[in-house]
């Protein structure tokens, strides 16, 4: 696990009895987070969560986990928080508890431009997705389709790019990323995704105070013009 600084303390959390809210990553998602060229976490999730910090007057240390083993680390203690892209599903809920929605996104399915496939034959197509996702779900539900998941999208993108899958499904506000850089991809079919949008995870039951906090954040920052303006920032609106 790689840790990073990201902001500097400012208060105290409360619940967390702690000045440090230790903030899970997979930092493999751009534009949400990734390491930049100078070797620093970059993204809206991390201006976002910086944002938020000092809103509510925390230190935020970010820690860079698999995708698949953001909820596990929360659940064991290594991290009090997931901010990843991460979608709030009924499924999810079971386990933790969410803040109010920060994004809201959709499926994106990708092809190879000319192919014939197409909304009414994905039966049968290998499918690629990444490994923990909403996406990895959706795939699983759409009969007869067999389903390749990877550790990241970028490994999805380049099996569908020699010919290892047929399709990528993918968050839309990252699958539209990959297809500016893909000229021989494109998408075909838009779905919603059945979430309520990214949110930011706690343990359950065990965070009530922060959940408030940062969701009345989150609309001061909305009402503010700060969260749209880091999404243009890096093309999410």
């Amino acid at each position: 696990m790689r840790k990073f600084l990201a902001l500097v303390a400012v208060g105290l959390l409360g619940v967390l009895n702690a000045q440090t809210l230790k903030v899970g990553m997979s930092m493999d998602y751009p534009p949400f987070e990734f390491i930049n060229d100078q070797a620093k976490p970059s993204g809206f999730d991390v201006e976002l969560i910086e944002a938020i910090s000092k809103k509510i007057g925390v230190e935020v240390t970010l820690h860079n986990i698999s995708f698949d083993g953001l909820i596990p680390a929360l659940k064991a203690g290594k991290i009090n928080a997931v901010m990843s892209a991460m979608s709030a599903t009924d499924d999810r809920r079971k386990s933790v508890d969410f803040t109010d929605s920060y994004y809201a996104t959709e499926n994106l399915f990708i092809r190879k431009k000319g192919s014939d496939i197409n909304e009414n034959n994905i039966k049968g197509k290998k499918i690629g997705v990444q490994l923990g996702t909403v996406q990895e779900a959706a795939a699983n539900m759409i009969e007869g389709a067999k389903v390749v998941p990877s550790d990241n999208i970028l490994g999805a993108i380049m099996g569908l790019k020699v010919g290892k899958v047929d399709i990528v499904l993918v968050d839309s506000s990252i699958g539209y990323g990959y297809l500016k850089q893909n000229s021989d991809l494109e998408e075909f079919l838009k779905l919603p995704d059945g979430s309520e949008g990214f949110s930011i995870a706690f343990d359950k039951g065990k965070q009530t105070e922060i959940i408030g906090k940062i969701n009345k954040a989150l609309e001061e920052l909305k009402a503010d013009g700060t969260s749209d303006a880091i999404a243009k920032k890096y093309d999410l609106q």
